[in-house]
């Protein structure tokens, strides 16, 4: 947005007409001064009663809670919610639920490109926004000791969470105070959304990934962005454009990064069958996430003080310290005989996911997210994400032969099952809708289904028949190209966005000739991130509880411009 149109968002909230009690008012008598539950409390406190907030949603008020049954019904929701010690979160919901589907929001629909150019760019312009991206991660790596990645708060939400997809949530969540920032976050939405507050949070955008423009961004470190980071690197120097001092900076940090994924954020966990496996942790302990002492506090205040494992970031961290030929005993774990107690069956689902809030898809031979601690916290409850399911398909293809797949037949029915798992949704057309991710865009599910695919189609023939006996690859091949060449480049797109067609594109095939609306896309924007990088920063991925949580950065574009471009450069070359 223009400095003109913020500040006219600006000015109409703060001068809005108020025609029915606040948030603030609605909470403020409840929650501002403690008692009960005191996470409660601090946590509106912190997050929505602050001084930034409150004067743009100080005269927003609800037309509905004139009358004073649905006040009331509100206001005792949120007395149950403080006050008793196991609380009825289906019924303390409801009333916010009720207010939530009188919110719209949608999700982009980028406008039809016409007079698009024929003609790729220059060789030497792809090849010089790959040295840049290249030499931007090295810089942030030696000036951080780590490259980072930030997480921002959009708090309208996310368009799929309606009042059916929260009371999911609210129900299926485990930890009491991630419950009280869900009922919170939702209801402050409904204020924010039939608020002109809501030009503000939430304004419009270029693309699809949404731009990270938010003013508050916590830096941080997690294996799971170590081990992208190690693959961007090692992509850099296959292209050759490393100069050698850029060649040795980026093996020092390969090398440091796998031994961060598979050290420090090593955590012992116990198998469904009572073995003892090593995985790795989404947030390693302090000091290692790297947060500021400000935002270390915001984040215990707003409930996120506990973290566990999950499958996601096992399989990358194993996946990037393959990849980046380390030794650690570590990797000698079967991670199919881990995964296969988390693997839901057809007809069982209850057990394993408790927030089925895309349950729009088949979930049968999916893998779920969350991992058990040693204590069995499992904070977040549990879910199930697609494009998870292709990292754990990915990891196991370059481990094939280390963990004997072929020669198991549990470990090998455990692939087929996620393999068809995969085809369903492709067959149904689900993957290309947002409703079916939990914490990935359908153009993100397209760039990493092309990352699994190579993997696959490096195997020997006779593995990829034993794997894939129907042909699923090829199946779903086809339908996401097919989505990513008559949609995504089709369309208006952002850099992110052409970044993640280029991936798909070039690991799956695509003509080359259709690669070039996102390479013009990516040229012509080389700049915009100003001082701190060469490209804006973009969502990568998200969280939809307990609101809509970004997570990106100018490094994370930088990765995955690299990524793109260098598979561009190889399908020009040929």
């Amino acid at each position: 947005m223009a400095f003109h149109d913020l500040a006219g968002a600006a000015c109409r909230a703060l001068m809005a007409r108020k025609d029915g009690p606040s948030l603030y008012d609605v909470c403020d008598p409840l929650l501002l001064n403690g008692g009960g539950d005191a996470h409660l409390g601090q946590f509106y406190r912190t997050a929505l009663a602050n001084p930034a907030l409150r004067p743009l949603l100080r005269r927003t008020g609800l037309t509905e809670l004139n009358d004073t049954s649905k006040l009331n019904a509100l206001r005792e929701a949120l007395v149950r919610a403080r006050d008793d010690e196991q609380p009825d979160w289906a019924a303390i919901g409801q009333p916010v639920a009720n207010l939530l589907d009188t919110i719209q929001l949608s999700h982009p629909r980028p406008k039809p490109v016409s007079g698009a150019e024929t003609a790729p760019p220059k060789l030497a312009e792809l090849e010089h926004v790959i040295r840049v991206c290249g030499a931007h991660l090295l810089r942030s790596y030696k000036k951080n000791g780590f490259i980072p990645a930030y997480a921002a708060f959009n708090l309208i939400g996310d368009p799929d969470m309606g009042g059916r997809e929260f009371l999911m949530a609210l129900t299926g969540l485990d930890a009491r105070g991630y419950k009280n920032s869900t009922l919170l976050f939702n209801l402050a939405r409904v204020f924010i959304a039939r608020s002109p507050a809501r030009e503000l949070i939430n304004p419009p955008w270029k693309g699809i990934a949404e731009p990270m423009w938010q003013p508050m961004q916590i830096r941080h470190r997690s294996a799971y962005y170590d081990a992208f980071y190690i693959e961007a690197l090692l992509s850099f120097l296959e292209t050759g454009l490393a100069s050698p001092e850029e060649g040795a900076a980026a093996k020092r940090a390969v090398t440091a990064m796998a031994d961060f994924c598979l050290g420090a954020s090593r955590e012992r966990v116990r198998g469904t069958d009572g073995r003892t496996f090593d995985v790795v942790t989404a947030i390693a302990p302090a000091p290692h996430p790297r947060f500021s002492r400000f935002f270390a506090e915001i984040k215990e205040k707003l409930g996120f003080g506990l973290y566990v494992p999950d499958c996601d970031t096992t399989a990358c961290s194993f996946s990037a310290a393959t990849q980046a030929g380390s030794a650690d005993p570590m990797l000698d774990q079967p991670l199919p005989d881990f995964y296969s107690g988390y693997q839901v069956k057809a007809g069982a689902n209850a057990p394993k996911v408790t927030v089925p809030i895309n349950d729009n898809i088949d979930y049968d031979g999916g893998i779920v997210t969350w991992i058990d601690n040693l204590n069995g916290d499992r904070p977040y409850g549990n879910d199930l994400d697609p494009t998870l399911n292709l990292d754990v398909l990915e990891v196991s293809f370059r481990n094939l032969a280390r963990w004997k797949i072929l020669q198991t037949p549990a470990r090998l029915d455990l692939l087929r099952r996620i393999v068809r798992f995969q085809r369903n949704l492709a067959a149904s057309g689900a993957f290309a809708d947002p409703r079916s991710h939990i914490y990935y865009l359908p153009e993100l599910y397209c760039a990493y289904f092309g990352r699994c695919y190579a993997a696959f189609m490096a195997l020997p023939e006779d593995a990829r028949r034993a794997i894939d006996p129907d042909g699923a690859f090829e199946f779903i091949r086809e339908r996401v190209l097919a989505y990513v060449r008559d949609v995504l480049i089709a369309n208006e797109m952002n850099v992110f966005d052409a970044a993640l067609a280029l991936i798909a594109m070039g690991h799956l095939g695509a003509e080359a000739s259709q690669l070039t609306p996102a390479l013009h896309c990516i040229v012509g924007h080389l700049g915009e991130g100003g001082r701190h990088g060469p490209f804006k920063a973009y969502e990568w991925n998200k969280m939809k509880t307990p609101t809509r949580i970004l997570v990106g950065g100018p490094e994370a574009t930088s990765a995955f411009v690299l990524m793109g471009l260098s598979l561009a450069r190889t399908a020009l070359a040929r």
